[in-house]
């Protein structure tokens, strides 16, 4: 796999314990300091955001969720004043 051009860099300071920590790791590991720093960044970054941004559902709940796409809503009395005072304000 090609590797793709550096084109922006990333600055962190830290503490000199810390600093002693990453480079222990990085050579146990056979990697520059920079390569175990982002490698490990980035792992860290997907897991992240895959948490934030993906639903995971029981069977039993993603089938409650079809059932209430397939169902359509009923309005309620608060729905139907909420459009009416919509309508009266905006026109089309």
């Amino acid at each position: 796999m090609p590797t793709l051009a550096k084109e922006t860099r990333l600055h962190i300071r830290c503490d000199q314990e810390v600093r002693r920590l990453l480079d222990k790791a990085a050579s146990y590991t056979r990697m520059s300091l920079s390569e175990f720093v982002l490698r490990h960044a980035i792992e860290q970054a997907k897991s992240v955001v895959q948490a934030h941004e993906v639903i995971t559902l029981s069977q039993d709940d993603f089938a409650a969720f079809l059932e209430a796409l397939d169902t359509p809503a009923t309005a309620n009395p608060t729905l139907q004043r909420a459009f009416a005072r919509h309508a009266k304000h905006v026109r089309k």
